[in-house]
């Protein structure tokens, strides 16, 4: 008993068979594929064998492009590697925790890290990297100042909307919460932070900065009954990481004056 195969005339156009392989979602091929098709031709690869390649590019190719995506998604913005980091700068910085946390081990154990700290010793560029870096590894990450955050949650319109935005701040695997102390808030706020924190609860790491110890906080959310609770839940599971010492924007805001001094007594 034989079986009858229909087949149809495969495409001797390059541009048709590119743009197939793009409507498909094989761009990696689509746009190497003059490369491609030489470099099996001369190594003579067998069907499996350029099967098996095409398909490694493509693998490679979509984890460049999430990556890429997941870079975007994360706000992230411009920032200084840990590589630039003068470590002798501060009084008190505990190297090995930081350095702990940078392995971002925190994320699967869906810990927090709190860093504490004045004004300009780093520890926004510490939680840039650190929302980097999980990006890198294959996570998900959003940085956002608190002022960023609390301005959309109030913004929206209806408990419609306001869901879907507190489902947005809890989905990804690490939250950054930059500059909370800066400014206060009123009680509803506090409460919306909190909502966020609760959702994330042992559920998705916290990176949160703050110049103001949690001793403290009771300036930033004065009369706020849920304040106990935010810091408790952000304190549980959580690696604490105070920064002290003189600002590093200040140190250079006055090696740059005195660099100009320099400059203008030379000219005179």
């Amino acid at each position: 008993m034989t079986s009858d195969m229909t087949t149809t005339n495969p495409t001797k156009n390059p541009a048709d068979l590119a743009a197939s392989l793009t409507s498909l979602g094989l761009w990696r091929i689509a746009e190497e594929l003059d490369d491609f098709v030489a470099r099996a031709t001369k190594a003579r690869l067998s069907v499996v064998q350029i099967l098996s390649e095409l398909a490694r590019l493509e693998v490679q190719e979509r984890a460049r492009r999430s990556c890429e995506r997941r870079l975007t998604q994360s706000k992230v913005g411009i920032f200084k590697p840990m590589a630039n980091f003068d470590w002798n700068w501060p009084t008190k910085i505990d190297r090995t925790a930081v350095e702990r946390v940078l392995s971002l081990g925190f994320i699967e154990r869906a810990e927090n890290v709190v860093m504490v700290s004045a004004q300009g010793l780093g520890k926004t560029m510490i939680a840039q990297n650190l929302a980097h870096g999980a990006v890198l590894a294959g996570h998900s990450a959003l940085f956002v100042t608190a002022a960023d955050l609390l301005l959309d949650l109030n913004k929206q319109d209806s408990p419609r909307a306001l869901e879907r935005r507190l489902q947005h701040y809890a989905r990804p695997h690490v939250l950054c919460i930059d500059e909370v102390g800066y400014l206060s808030y009123d009680n509803h706020a506090a409460d919306l932070l909190f909502q966020i924190v609760n959702r994330r609860y042992e559920k998705r790491a916290i990176v949160l900065t703050t110049n103001l110890a949690f001793a403290q906080w009771n300036t930033v959310f004065p009369n706020a009954t849920c304040a106990t609770a935010l810091i408790d839940r952000l304190t549980h599971h959580a690696e604490i990481l105070p920064i002290e010492g003189e600002s590093y924007r200040k140190r250079e805001a006055e090696q740059a004056q005195k660099a100009r001094r320099r400059g203008k007594n030379g000219q005179s």
